[in-house]
Protein backbone atom coordinates (compact mmCIF):
# COMPACT_ATOMS: atom_id res chain seq x y z
CA UNK A 1 0.00 0.00 0.00
CA UNK A 2 1.88 3.27 -0.85
CA UNK A 3 0.98 6.27 1.22
CA UNK A 4 -1.44 9.57 -0.09
CA UNK A 5 0.97 12.09 -1.65
CA UNK A 6 1.64 14.80 0.60
CA UNK A 7 2.99 18.39 0.34
CA UNK A 8 6.12 18.64 1.62
CA UNK A 9 5.29 21.59 3.97
CA UNK A 10 1.92 23.22 5.15
CA UNK A 11 1.56 27.40 3.44
CA UNK A 12 3.22 30.04 5.68
CA UNK A 13 3.07 33.58 5.25
CA UNK A 14 5.57 35.87 4.46
CA UNK A 15 6.51 39.67 3.18
CA UNK A 16 3.53 41.46 4.99
CA UNK A 17 2.51 44.93 3.54
CA UNK A 18 -0.43 47.29 3.67
CA UNK A 19 -2.56 45.10 0.58
CA UNK A 20 -0.98 41.81 0.09
CA UNK A 21 0.84 38.63 1.70
CA UNK A 22 3.10 36.14 0.12
CA UNK A 23 2.11 32.34 0.53
CA UNK A 24 4.84 29.87 0.37
CA UNK A 25 4.93 26.08 0.58
CA UNK A 26 6.86 23.33 -0.97
CA UNK A 27 6.57 19.99 -2.60
CA UNK A 28 9.09 17.14 -3.53
CA UNK A 29 7.64 17.41 -7.05
CA UNK A 30 7.69 19.88 -9.71
CA UNK A 31 4.18 19.99 -10.65
CA UNK A 32 2.12 21.50 -13.24
CA UNK A 33 0.03 23.85 -11.68
CA UNK A 34 0.41 25.78 -8.05
CA UNK A 35 -2.30 28.32 -6.79
CA UNK A 36 -3.56 29.81 -3.80
CA UNK A 37 -7.42 29.94 -2.89
CA UNK A 38 -8.77 32.50 -1.08
CA UNK A 39 -11.65 34.68 0.31
CA UNK A 40 -14.64 33.33 2.67
CA UNK A 41 -15.70 30.95 0.37
CA UNK A 42 -12.01 30.72 -0.96
CA UNK A 43 -13.64 32.33 -4.51
CA UNK A 44 -10.11 33.97 -5.70
CA UNK A 45 -7.08 32.03 -7.16
CA UNK A 46 -3.71 32.97 -7.70
CA UNK A 47 -1.30 31.24 -9.08
CA UNK A 48 2.19 30.30 -7.89
CA UNK A 49 5.77 31.12 -8.89
CA UNK A 50 7.99 27.75 -8.33
CA UNK A 51 12.07 27.82 -8.06
CA UNK A 52 13.65 25.14 -7.08
CA UNK A 53 16.54 25.08 -4.41
CA UNK A 54 20.09 24.65 -5.45
CA UNK A 55 21.84 22.84 -2.14
CA UNK A 56 19.71 21.55 -0.46
CA UNK A 57 21.08 17.62 0.18
CA UNK A 58 21.06 15.23 2.49
CA UNK A 59 24.45 12.67 3.88
CA UNK A 60 25.30 9.93 5.93
CA UNK A 61 24.18 12.03 8.93
CA UNK A 62 20.94 12.72 8.16
CA UNK A 63 17.99 11.40 9.35
CA UNK A 64 15.66 10.64 6.85
CA UNK A 65 13.50 8.12 5.05
CA UNK A 66 14.36 4.69 6.78
CA UNK A 67 17.89 6.10 7.50
CA UNK A 68 17.98 6.12 11.61
CA UNK A 69 22.02 5.76 11.64
CA UNK A 70 24.88 6.70 9.70
CA UNK A 71 25.51 5.76 6.25
CA UNK A 72 22.32 3.46 6.21
CA UNK A 73 21.21 5.05 3.14
CA UNK A 74 23.41 7.88 2.19
CA UNK A 75 27.22 7.58 2.27
CA UNK A 76 28.32 11.41 0.66
CA UNK A 77 26.11 14.21 0.32
CA UNK A 78 23.52 13.64 -2.23
CA UNK A 79 21.48 16.74 -3.95
CA UNK A 80 17.76 16.45 -2.83
CA UNK A 81 14.78 17.89 -5.78
CA UNK A 82 12.52 20.45 -3.48
CA UNK A 83 10.48 23.07 -5.32
CA UNK A 84 8.91 26.30 -3.53
CA UNK A 85 6.24 27.65 -4.81
CA UNK A 86 5.26 31.57 -3.89
CA UNK A 87 1.96 33.56 -4.63
CA UNK A 88 1.23 36.98 -3.59
CA UNK A 89 -2.23 37.66 -2.19
CA UNK A 90 -3.59 41.22 -3.30
CA UNK A 91 -5.94 43.29 -2.59
CA UNK A 92 -5.88 42.98 1.09
CA UNK A 93 -7.85 45.16 3.77
CA UNK A 94 -5.70 45.91 7.25
CA UNK A 95 -7.26 44.09 9.97
CA UNK A 96 -9.41 41.17 8.24
CA UNK A 97 -8.29 37.94 8.20
CA UNK A 98 -9.20 36.24 4.83
CA UNK A 99 -9.78 32.16 4.67
CA UNK A 100 -6.97 30.26 2.63
CA UNK A 101 -5.91 27.39 1.31
CA UNK A 102 -3.26 26.08 -1.30
CA UNK A 103 -3.18 23.48 -4.24
CA UNK A 104 -0.47 21.95 -6.26
CA UNK A 105 -1.22 19.44 -8.72
CA UNK A 106 0.86 16.38 -9.60
CA UNK A 107 2.87 15.24 -13.00
CA UNK A 108 0.27 12.73 -13.07
CA UNK A 109 -2.92 14.84 -12.12
CA UNK A 110 -3.21 14.36 -9.15
CA UNK A 111 -4.03 17.69 -7.07
CA UNK A 112 -3.10 18.09 -3.19
CA UNK A 113 -4.45 20.24 -1.48
CA UNK A 114 -3.56 21.70 2.30
CA UNK A 115 -6.19 22.37 5.01
CA UNK A 116 -8.03 25.91 5.13
CA UNK A 117 -5.68 28.87 7.09
CA UNK A 118 -5.95 32.17 7.56
CA UNK A 119 -4.11 35.27 6.20
CA UNK A 120 -3.90 39.03 7.01
CA UNK A 121 -2.17 42.15 5.08
CA UNK A 122 0.09 44.43 7.39
CA UNK A 123 -1.69 45.46 10.39
CA UNK A 124 -2.01 49.09 10.86
CA UNK A 125 -0.53 51.21 14.33
CA UNK A 126 -3.08 50.92 16.99
CA UNK A 127 -3.25 47.09 16.20
CA UNK A 128 -3.36 44.85 19.75
CA UNK A 129 -0.89 42.43 18.49
CA UNK A 130 0.84 38.94 19.83
CA UNK A 131 4.31 38.38 18.93
CA UNK A 132 5.85 35.40 19.62
CA UNK A 133 9.70 35.78 20.18
CA UNK A 134 11.92 33.29 19.73
CA UNK A 135 15.10 31.26 18.60
CA UNK A 136 17.74 28.45 18.40
CA UNK A 137 15.07 25.89 17.61
CA UNK A 138 17.89 23.75 15.75
CA UNK A 139 15.92 20.52 16.23
CA UNK A 140 16.58 20.37 20.27
CA UNK A 141 14.67 17.89 22.21
CA UNK A 142 12.16 20.85 23.68
CA UNK A 143 11.06 22.61 20.87
CA UNK A 144 8.19 20.89 19.43
CA UNK A 145 6.45 20.93 23.38
CA UNK A 146 7.63 24.80 23.34
CA UNK A 147 5.74 25.68 20.22
CA UNK A 148 2.74 23.08 21.46
CA UNK A 149 2.67 25.25 24.73
CA UNK A 150 3.00 28.65 22.84
CA UNK A 151 -0.61 27.65 20.78
CA UNK A 152 -2.06 26.18 23.75
CA UNK A 153 -1.20 29.14 25.75
CA UNK A 154 -1.91 32.79 24.15
CA UNK A 155 -3.84 31.15 21.01
CA UNK A 156 -2.88 32.45 17.71
CA UNK A 157 -0.23 34.98 17.51
CA UNK A 158 0.52 37.90 15.10
CA UNK A 159 3.76 37.61 14.18
CA UNK A 160 6.88 35.79 14.96
CA UNK A 161 10.11 37.41 15.96
CA UNK A 162 12.98 34.93 15.23
CA UNK A 163 16.31 35.79 15.94
CA UNK A 164 18.91 33.40 14.43
CA UNK A 165 19.83 29.55 14.09
CA UNK A 166 16.67 27.98 12.32
CA UNK A 167 18.36 24.65 11.54
CA UNK A 168 21.96 23.08 12.63
CA UNK A 169 23.00 22.39 9.35
CA UNK A 170 21.12 24.62 6.41
CA UNK A 171 22.27 22.38 3.21
CA UNK A 172 20.47 19.37 5.03
CA UNK A 173 17.05 19.31 3.75
CA UNK A 174 15.89 16.74 6.03
CA UNK A 175 16.52 19.57 9.24
CA UNK A 176 14.05 21.83 7.45
CA UNK A 177 11.19 19.57 6.13
CA UNK A 178 11.18 16.05 7.67
CA UNK A 179 13.69 15.09 10.07
CA UNK A 180 12.79 11.20 11.26
CA UNK A 181 13.13 11.73 14.33
CA UNK A 182 9.87 14.27 14.21
CA UNK A 183 11.57 17.49 15.36
CA UNK A 184 12.15 19.69 11.47
CA UNK A 185 11.58 23.60 11.47
CA UNK A 186 8.88 23.74 9.75
CA UNK A 187 6.68 20.86 11.22
CA UNK A 188 7.23 22.29 14.69
CA UNK A 189 5.62 25.56 13.62
CA UNK A 190 3.14 24.55 11.85
CA UNK A 191 1.75 21.85 14.42
CA UNK A 192 2.89 18.71 12.34
CA UNK A 193 5.68 17.38 14.24
CA UNK A 194 5.84 14.17 15.85
CA UNK A 195 8.78 14.46 18.68
CA UNK A 196 8.76 11.97 21.76
CA UNK A 197 9.77 12.74 25.07
CA UNK A 198 10.29 10.33 27.79
CA UNK A 199 10.37 11.27 31.68
CA UNK A 200 10.29 8.59 34.16
CA UNK A 201 9.56 5.82 31.63
CA UNK A 202 5.91 7.80 30.68
CA UNK A 203 6.20 8.98 27.23
CA UNK A 204 4.39 11.91 25.69
CA UNK A 205 4.32 12.79 21.44
CA UNK A 206 4.43 16.97 20.88
CA UNK A 207 3.04 18.40 17.67
CA UNK A 208 3.96 21.84 18.05
CA UNK A 209 2.04 24.64 16.74
CA UNK A 210 -0.29 25.39 14.34
CA UNK A 211 1.79 29.04 14.08
CA UNK A 212 3.39 30.28 10.55
CA UNK A 213 -0.06 29.10 8.63
CA UNK A 214 -1.62 32.26 10.31
CA UNK A 215 1.06 34.21 11.44
CA UNK A 216 4.19 35.88 9.04
CA UNK A 217 7.59 35.33 10.09
CA UNK A 218 10.91 37.57 10.38
CA UNK A 219 13.48 35.92 11.07
CA UNK A 220 17.40 37.24 11.21
CA UNK A 221 21.14 35.28 10.35
CA UNK A 222 22.55 33.41 13.25
CA UNK A 223 25.47 31.52 12.60
CA UNK A 224 23.46 27.86 11.95
CA UNK A 225 22.40 29.71 8.64
CA UNK A 226 25.91 29.95 7.61
CA UNK A 227 27.48 26.93 5.41
CA UNK A 228 30.85 26.87 4.59
CA UNK A 229 33.36 26.03 1.66
CA UNK A 230 31.04 24.16 -1.19
CA UNK A 231 31.44 20.64 -1.51
CA UNK A 232 34.89 20.17 -0.01
CA UNK A 233 34.46 17.99 2.71
CA UNK A 234 32.58 14.55 3.11
CA UNK A 235 29.62 14.97 4.75
CA UNK A 236 27.51 18.37 5.73
CA UNK A 237 28.75 18.99 9.16
CA UNK A 238 32.07 19.31 7.89
CA UNK A 239 30.81 21.46 5.21
CA UNK A 240 29.32 23.87 7.94
CA UNK A 241 32.11 24.20 10.56
CA UNK A 242 34.37 24.73 7.01
CA UNK A 243 33.69 28.48 6.93
CA UNK A 244 36.89 30.61 5.71
CA UNK A 245 37.60 34.45 5.34
CA UNK A 246 36.77 36.18 2.51
CA UNK A 247 39.93 37.90 2.38
CA UNK A 248 42.15 34.71 2.92
CA UNK A 249 39.83 33.12 0.12
CA UNK A 250 40.69 35.46 -2.02
CA UNK A 251 44.64 35.09 -2.24
CA UNK A 252 44.06 31.13 -1.93
CA UNK A 253 41.35 30.58 -4.65
CA UNK A 254 42.12 33.62 -6.82
CA UNK A 255 39.73 33.08 -10.11
CA UNK A 256 37.15 30.74 -8.56
CA UNK A 257 34.10 31.42 -6.75
CA UNK A 258 34.55 33.65 -3.65
CA UNK A 259 31.45 32.25 -2.22
CA UNK A 260 31.92 28.61 -2.76
CA UNK A 261 35.38 28.89 -1.32
CA UNK A 262 34.23 30.75 2.02
CA UNK A 263 30.87 31.08 3.43
CA UNK A 264 27.34 31.30 2.16
CA UNK A 265 23.66 31.89 3.35
CA UNK A 266 22.15 30.61 -0.39
CA UNK A 267 20.08 27.87 1.62
CA UNK A 268 18.72 30.12 3.94
CA UNK A 269 17.76 32.96 1.60
CA UNK A 270 16.46 30.37 -1.03
CA UNK A 271 13.68 29.00 1.83
CA UNK A 272 12.36 32.67 2.87
CA UNK A 273 10.95 35.61 1.29
CA UNK A 274 11.97 38.94 3.71
CA UNK A 275 11.97 42.87 4.00
CA UNK A 276 14.99 43.99 1.58
CA UNK A 277 17.18 47.02 2.48
CA UNK A 278 19.04 47.89 -0.38
CA UNK A 279 22.42 47.78 1.52
CA UNK A 280 21.76 44.53 2.68
CA UNK A 281 18.90 42.32 1.03
CA UNK A 282 17.68 39.54 3.29
CA UNK A 283 20.58 39.33 5.27
CA UNK A 284 19.57 43.04 7.16
CA UNK A 285 16.59 45.19 7.09
CA UNK A 286 13.60 46.93 8.55
CA UNK A 287 9.88 46.72 8.95
CA UNK A 288 7.43 48.34 10.12
CA UNK A 289 4.24 45.93 11.53
CA UNK A 290 1.39 47.42 13.52
CA UNK A 291 2.89 49.64 16.29
CA UNK A 292 6.54 48.30 16.13
CA UNK A 293 9.26 49.09 14.02
CA UNK A 294 11.65 45.98 13.75
CA UNK A 295 15.38 46.89 12.83
CA UNK A 296 17.22 43.30 11.84
CA UNK A 297 20.87 42.88 11.23
CA UNK A 298 23.44 40.28 10.32
CA UNK A 299 25.39 39.83 13.57
CA UNK A 300 27.05 36.44 13.87
CA UNK A 301 30.31 34.70 13.75
CA UNK A 302 32.09 31.57 13.26
CA UNK A 303 31.16 29.24 16.67
CA UNK A 304 34.26 27.39 17.13
CA UNK A 305 35.43 25.29 20.28
CA UNK A 306 36.71 26.80 23.44
CA UNK A 307 38.84 23.96 23.59
CA UNK A 308 43.15 24.27 23.79
CA UNK A 309 44.20 20.74 23.75
CA UNK A 310 45.73 21.12 20.11
CA UNK A 311 43.64 18.94 18.90
CA UNK A 312 40.73 21.56 17.84
CA UNK A 313 40.83 24.21 15.03
CA UNK A 314 39.44 26.53 17.76
CA UNK A 315 38.48 29.88 18.71
CA UNK A 316 41.81 30.32 20.44
CA UNK A 317 44.26 28.32 18.40
CA UNK A 318 44.51 26.20 15.47
CA UNK A 319 45.13 21.98 15.40
CA UNK A 320 48.66 21.21 15.88
CA UNK A 321 48.03 18.67 12.70
CA UNK A 322 47.50 21.77 10.63
CA UNK A 323 49.92 24.18 11.77
CA UNK A 324 51.65 23.61 8.18
CA UNK A 325 48.67 23.72 5.70
CA UNK A 326 47.17 27.66 5.85
CA UNK A 327 44.29 25.91 3.94
CA UNK A 328 42.93 24.30 6.54
CA UNK A 329 42.50 26.81 9.11
CA UNK A 330 39.85 28.15 11.08
CA UNK A 331 41.14 31.34 11.69
CA UNK A 332 39.33 32.00 14.75
CA UNK A 333 35.68 33.10 15.58
CA UNK A 334 35.82 34.79 12.17
CA UNK A 335 32.89 37.63 11.73
CA UNK A 336 30.55 37.08 8.91
CA UNK A 337 29.25 40.55 8.11
CA UNK A 338 30.91 44.01 9.21
CA UNK A 339 29.16 46.31 11.75
CA UNK A 340 31.92 48.10 12.95
CA UNK A 341 31.60 51.42 12.80
CA UNK A 342 31.87 53.32 9.24
CA UNK A 343 30.94 49.45 7.41
CA UNK A 344 28.03 49.23 5.03
CA UNK A 345 25.86 47.59 7.50
CA UNK A 346 26.57 50.40 10.47
CA UNK A 347 25.89 53.49 7.83
CA UNK A 348 22.63 51.39 6.82
CA UNK A 349 21.80 51.17 10.38
CA UNK A 350 22.75 54.59 11.54
CA UNK A 351 20.43 55.98 8.37
CA UNK A 352 17.57 53.62 9.60
CA UNK A 353 17.29 54.66 13.32
CA UNK A 354 17.39 58.04 11.76
CA UNK A 355 14.33 57.57 9.70
CA UNK A 356 10.88 58.81 10.55
CA UNK A 357 9.75 54.98 10.38
CA UNK A 358 11.91 54.11 13.20
CA UNK A 359 11.55 57.49 15.20
CA UNK A 360 8.01 57.88 15.82
CA UNK A 361 7.24 54.06 16.20
CA UNK A 362 5.62 53.71 19.48
CA UNK A 363 7.73 50.06 19.97
CA UNK A 364 11.60 50.54 18.85
CA UNK A 365 12.92 46.98 18.65
CA UNK A 366 16.45 45.91 16.90
CA UNK A 367 16.80 42.01 16.45
CA UNK A 368 20.13 40.37 15.57
CA UNK A 369 21.59 36.73 17.20
CA UNK A 370 24.66 36.94 18.75
CA UNK A 371 23.91 38.87 22.54
CA UNK A 372 25.45 41.85 23.65
CA UNK A 373 24.85 40.98 27.52
CA UNK A 374 24.51 37.56 28.45
CA UNK A 375 25.46 34.76 31.13
CA UNK A 376 25.70 31.72 28.18
CA UNK A 377 29.12 30.96 27.25
CA UNK A 378 29.01 31.95 23.55
CA UNK A 379 29.10 35.66 24.74
CA UNK A 380 32.90 35.09 25.06
CA UNK A 381 35.53 35.65 23.49
CA UNK A 382 34.65 39.78 22.23
CA UNK A 383 32.91 40.33 19.29
CA UNK A 384 35.90 41.27 17.27
CA UNK A 385 38.00 40.32 14.67
CA UNK A 386 40.38 37.66 15.62
CA UNK A 387 43.94 38.95 16.15
CA UNK A 388 45.89 36.11 14.68
CA UNK A 389 49.55 35.60 16.52
CA UNK A 390 51.74 33.20 14.44
CA UNK A 391 54.69 31.58 16.46
CA UNK A 392 57.91 30.03 14.97
CA UNK A 393 61.01 27.92 16.02
CA UNK A 394 64.73 29.09 14.71
CA UNK A 395 64.28 27.69 11.49
CA UNK A 396 60.57 29.36 10.73
CA UNK A 397 58.84 26.40 11.15
CA UNK A 398 55.77 27.54 12.66
CA UNK A 399 55.14 25.94 16.05
CA UNK A 400 51.89 27.28 17.01
CA UNK A 401 49.10 29.61 15.92
CA UNK A 402 46.42 31.21 17.78
CA UNK A 403 44.17 34.32 18.29
CA UNK A 404 43.08 37.02 20.74
CA UNK A 405 40.04 39.20 20.99
CA UNK A 406 40.68 42.64 22.48
CA UNK A 407 37.92 43.33 24.35
CA UNK A 408 37.91 47.10 23.61
CA UNK A 409 36.99 46.37 20.06
CA UNK A 410 33.96 44.76 20.90
CA UNK A 411 31.95 45.94 18.09
CA UNK A 412 28.96 45.19 19.60
CA UNK A 413 29.33 47.00 22.67
CA UNK A 414 31.65 49.54 20.95
CA UNK A 415 29.83 50.55 18.25
CA UNK A 416 26.41 49.31 17.89
CA UNK A 417 24.79 49.64 21.17
CA UNK A 418 25.45 53.12 22.25
CA UNK A 419 23.99 54.07 18.20
CA UNK A 420 21.05 52.39 19.05
CA UNK A 421 20.70 53.20 22.51
CA UNK A 422 21.04 56.94 21.62
CA UNK A 423 18.31 56.37 18.98
CA UNK A 424 15.85 55.79 22.10
CA UNK A 425 15.66 51.55 20.97
CA UNK A 426 13.14 49.97 23.73
CA UNK A 427 14.23 46.61 23.31
CA UNK A 428 17.28 44.70 21.92
CA UNK A 429 16.88 41.25 21.49
CA UNK A 430 18.95 38.17 20.62
CA UNK A 431 20.07 34.79 20.75
CA UNK A 432 22.24 32.16 20.56
CA UNK A 433 23.72 30.70 24.03
CA UNK A 434 20.50 28.77 24.99
CA UNK A 435 19.18 30.34 28.09
CA UNK A 436 16.62 32.70 29.23
CA UNK A 437 18.18 35.82 30.53
CA UNK A 438 17.33 40.03 30.86
CA UNK A 439 19.41 42.75 31.55
CA UNK A 440 18.48 47.07 31.36
CA UNK A 441 21.00 49.05 30.35
CA UNK A 442 21.25 52.26 33.14
CA UNK A 443 19.54 54.40 30.37
CA UNK A 444 16.46 52.02 30.30
CA UNK A 445 17.33 50.03 27.45
CA UNK A 446 15.90 46.64 27.76
CA UNK A 447 18.01 43.50 26.27
CA UNK A 448 16.29 40.30 26.40
CA UNK A 449 17.36 36.33 25.34
CA UNK A 450 14.92 33.99 25.38
CA UNK A 451 16.46 30.98 23.57
CA UNK A 452 16.03 27.99 26.36
CA UNK A 453 13.68 26.65 23.56
CA UNK A 454 14.83 23.47 22.62
CA UNK A 455 17.82 22.89 25.51
CA UNK A 456 20.40 24.79 27.36
CA UNK A 457 24.18 24.61 27.81
CA UNK A 458 23.68 26.30 30.90
CA UNK A 459 24.87 29.76 32.47
CA UNK A 460 28.43 30.76 33.71
CA UNK A 461 27.07 31.43 37.23
CA UNK A 462 27.59 30.64 40.94
CA UNK A 463 30.39 27.98 40.77
CA UNK A 464 29.89 26.90 36.16
CA UNK A 465 32.53 28.87 34.99
CA UNK A 466 32.95 29.38 31.19
CA UNK A 467 35.62 27.36 29.48
CA UNK A 468 38.65 30.30 29.06
CA UNK A 469 42.04 30.55 28.24
CA UNK A 470 44.29 31.66 31.04
CA UNK A 471 47.77 32.89 30.24
CA UNK A 472 46.57 34.73 27.45
CA UNK A 473 46.91 38.66 26.57
CA UNK A 474 43.60 39.36 26.79
CA UNK A 475 41.30 39.24 29.97
CA UNK A 476 38.58 36.31 28.99
CA UNK A 477 35.54 36.85 31.54
CA UNK A 478 35.01 33.43 33.39
CA UNK A 479 31.30 34.19 35.11
CA UNK A 480 28.64 36.69 34.85
CA UNK A 481 28.00 39.35 31.91
CA UNK A 482 31.41 40.31 30.61
CA UNK A 483 30.26 43.53 29.46
CA UNK A 484 28.83 45.22 33.11
CA UNK A 485 25.41 44.57 33.56
CA UNK A 486 23.95 42.50 36.31
CA UNK A 487 21.27 40.13 34.93
CA UNK A 488 17.39 40.99 36.53
CA UNK A 489 15.40 38.90 38.69
CA UNK A 490 12.72 37.35 36.91
CA UNK A 491 9.96 39.63 38.84
CA UNK A 492 6.73 36.71 39.03
CA UNK A 493 7.94 33.51 39.53
CA UNK A 494 11.78 32.71 39.26
CA UNK A 495 13.29 29.23 39.57
CA UNK A 496 15.30 28.72 43.13
CA UNK A 497 18.94 27.65 42.84
CA UNK A 498 20.26 24.80 45.27
CA UNK A 499 20.71 27.49 47.83
CA UNK A 500 16.98 28.51 47.62
CA UNK A 501 17.87 31.77 46.30
CA UNK A 502 15.97 32.99 42.89
CA UNK A 503 18.23 32.42 39.89
CA UNK A 504 18.68 35.87 37.31
CA UNK A 505 18.10 33.22 34.30
CA UNK A 506 16.76 29.68 33.40
CA UNK A 507 19.30 27.43 31.68
CA UNK A 508 17.61 23.91 31.83
CA UNK A 509 17.18 20.97 29.31
CA UNK A 510 13.90 19.98 31.40
CA UNK A 511 12.44 23.20 31.73
CA UNK A 512 11.84 25.23 28.35
CA UNK A 513 10.90 29.13 28.11
CA UNK A 514 9.09 31.09 25.44
CA UNK A 515 8.18 35.11 25.56
CA UNK A 516 5.21 37.25 24.15
CA UNK A 517 5.11 41.00 23.40
CA UNK A 518 1.62 42.46 23.43
CA UNK A 519 1.50 45.67 21.73
CA UNK A 520 -2.03 46.38 23.29
CA UNK A 521 0.29 46.83 26.95
CA UNK A 522 3.96 46.98 25.73
CA UNK A 523 4.14 44.04 27.88
CA UNK A 524 6.76 41.17 27.24
CA UNK A 525 6.25 38.68 29.32
CA UNK A 526 7.89 35.03 29.74
CA UNK A 527 6.56 31.94 30.26
CA UNK A 528 8.21 28.46 31.28
CA UNK A 529 6.91 24.88 31.10
CA UNK A 530 7.95 21.85 32.81
CA UNK A 531 8.75 19.26 30.31
CA UNK A 532 9.17 16.36 33.19
CA UNK A 533 5.71 17.59 34.05
CA UNK A 534 3.54 16.84 31.35
CA UNK A 535 0.24 17.84 32.84
CA UNK A 536 1.24 20.61 34.58
CA UNK A 537 0.37 24.15 33.85
CA UNK A 538 2.37 26.91 32.01
CA UNK A 539 3.92 29.26 34.29
CA UNK A 540 4.30 33.15 33.90
CA UNK A 541 7.29 33.98 35.39
CA UNK A 542 8.42 37.24 34.62
CA UNK A 543 7.06 40.66 32.87
CA UNK A 544 8.28 43.89 31.67
CA UNK A 545 7.31 46.96 29.68
CA UNK A 546 8.33 49.12 26.85
CA UNK A 547 7.77 52.78 27.15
Amino acid sequence: MTSVPQLLTDPFLQLPTENSVRVVWFTEFAGTKHTVTYGENLQQTVYASTTKLSRTREDQNSRVGNQTQNGQLYQQPVLRDIWRHEAAVTGLTPGVRVNYRVGSVREDGTIISSDMFTLASTPKPGTPLKILLTSDHQLKPMTAANLQKVVETVGRVDAVWFAGDLVNVPDRASEWFDDNRGGAFFPGLQGRANYQMEHNGVKVTYTGGQIIQHAPMFTCIGNHEVMGRFARTKNLDDEFNDTFPRAVAQKLYSGKSLIDNSFNTITYEEILTLPQSLAGGKKYYAVSFGDVRLVVLYVTNMWRSPKLDGQYKGRYQESVRDLDHPENWGYGQLIYEPIAQGSKQYNWLAQELNSPEFQQAKYRVVMFHHPPHTLGDNIVPAYTDPVQIIESDRSGRITAVRYEYPKEADYIIRDVIPLVEAAKTQLVFFGHSHLWNRFVSPKRMHFLETSNVGNSYGAAWGNKKREVPVGYQEDYTALGDPNGLEPVLPNINALLGKDNQSLPYIASNDITVFSIFDTATGIVSSYRFDTRKPDSQVIKFDEFALN
